[in-house]
């Protein structure tokens, strides 16, 4: 039987997403970006499980677009204009939920990440990469500029960085990448799982209500002016302070034990 195009499996609190593509060093296909949206959809009802792991099988994390399929698009009598509105709006749609998704998305990079692959890795809440893994927004070198890539780049690394990776289409390595922000942590490649897999146990142990809130206000409050975030992220505060559970964490710090929490809170 044909393995499915996206793995998942969980280990306790963590899921483990695997784009499973490699035969197309796992480019972001129609059936790909309809999967992974499926998954999404799946994990934001997940009370169980608090973190994320995004991987990718075989030879690259994840080549961008499937640029056979776009150009298969073109045949339609427009050209491809309806099919590329909604290829690259189904994409976004993706990117925003993994945003919106109540667990962190840890993106775990052993190899190539470029266009649409880099937007993925960007668009992450976390990421950690191999020491030969690379990064690229590299669509100008065929004449397509990473526009929708760009949304996600330019909100992560900084202004002058962002636009040098979106018009000359160099990529970047793990080191470099690291130094910029775009990713968090560069491990060796035989240490990586266990990179990523600290980072979701480490998440994973914590009061998983209070990281969910504050992974809303987070993403909430980057957008608005400094007055009107530090409203936003009193208001937060207050919710959180008045649930029983952080109640209790308060308590067991001052007390110096361990929070009586309930399961899978």
């Amino acid at each position: 039987m044909t393995e499915p195009i996206l793995l998942r499996e969980d280990d306790g609190p963590i899921a483990i997403l695997t784009l499973n593509r490699p035969e197309a060093l796992n480019a972001l296909s129609d059936a790909l970006l309809a999967a992974l949206s499926d998954a999404l959809t799946r994990l934001e009802g997940e009370r169980d499980t608090k973190a994320v792991i995004l991987r990718g099988a075989g030879k690259a994390f994840c080549a961008g677009h499937d640029l056979k399929e776009m150009q298969a698009g073109r045949q339609a009598d427009d050209h491809g204009r309806s099919y590329f509105a909604d290829l690259f709006r189904r994409c976004a749609a993706v990117m925003q939920q993994i945003v919106h998704l109540p667990q962190p998305v840890i993106a775990e990079v052993h190899s190539v990440a470029v266009a649409a692959g880099c937007q993925l890795v960007a668009t992450c809440d976390l990421a950690v990469a191999a020491e030969g893994a690379r990064f690229g927004v590299n669509g100008v070198n065929i004449g397509l500029f990473c526009s929708t890539p760009m949304v996600a780049l330019s909100r992560v690394v900084p202004r002058k960085q962002a636009f040098e990776m979106l018009t000359t289409g160099t990529l970047i390595d793990a080191a470099k990448a690291e130094r910029i922000g775009l990713i968090n942590h560069v491990a060796p490649k035989e240490a990586l799982r266990d990179e990523a897999y600290w980072l979701a146990e480490t998440i994973a142990g914590k009061l998983g209500a209070a990281v969910k809130i504050g992974k809303r206000a987070f993403y909430e409050q980057i957008e608005m002016g400094l007055a009107g975030a530090y409203d936003h992220a009193a208001a937060v505060m207050v919710e959180n302070m008045l649930w029983r559970d952080t109640d209790e964490g308060i308590s067991a710090f001052i007390d110096k034990r361990h929070p009586d929490w309930p399961p899978g809170a």
